[in-house]
């Protein structure tokens, strides 16, 4: 039984559909169970995003971060223990196995920076449509001529 339901998130973020159509279809699958590392969605701007991942216990050198075509991979491999730490280990709650977690990004959405802060991994998006594919207001002549009067960003 699912017990959260995506719409909102269809009708409140640009760029992400094909995005939460994935999470959607996955959450189905496996019964909503959450996924390991935990993470965020934020739409920060009108084209800006912000996916934050939780990634405690690990150092900046033991993660990677690879931005291919419309996929977003981001991996951790925590190194293995050094002989020089002292003592062992009773309890260890903090997950610190390997992950890879992949986002699917949509058209002309890129990776504008990444920072890690108190264990949060924050990757920062930007939506830039090229001039291009940006739409325009066409004036009707009546000479059989066209114009564009106006262009807008979508």
């Amino acid at each position: 039984m699912r017990t959260f339901d995506l719409a909102p998130l269809y009708r409140s973020t640009v760029g992400f559909d094909r995005l939460f159509s994935l999470v959607d279809q996955l959450a189905g699958h496996d019964g909503g169970a959450p996924g390991y590392p935990p993470y965020n969605i934020e739409r920060t701007g009108e084209n800006d995003y912000r996916i934050t991942v939780a990634v405690a216990g690990f150092a900046e050198n033991e993660l990677s971060i690879e931005a291919k075509e419309n996929t977003l991979t981001i991996r951790g491999d925590k190194q293995t223990k050094t002989e020089d730490q002292k003592g062992e280990s009773l309890y260890q709650g903090i997950a610190a196995r390997a992950f890879e977690r992949v986002f699917q990004l949509a058209d002309y959405v890129q990776v504008k920076g990444a920072s890690l802060e108190n264990g949060l991994l924050h990757v920062d998006l930007v939506r830039e449509i090229p001039e291009a594919k940006k739409p325009r207001q066409i004036a009707i002549g009546s000479n059989g001529q066209a114009k564009v009067v106006e262009a807008k960003a979508a």
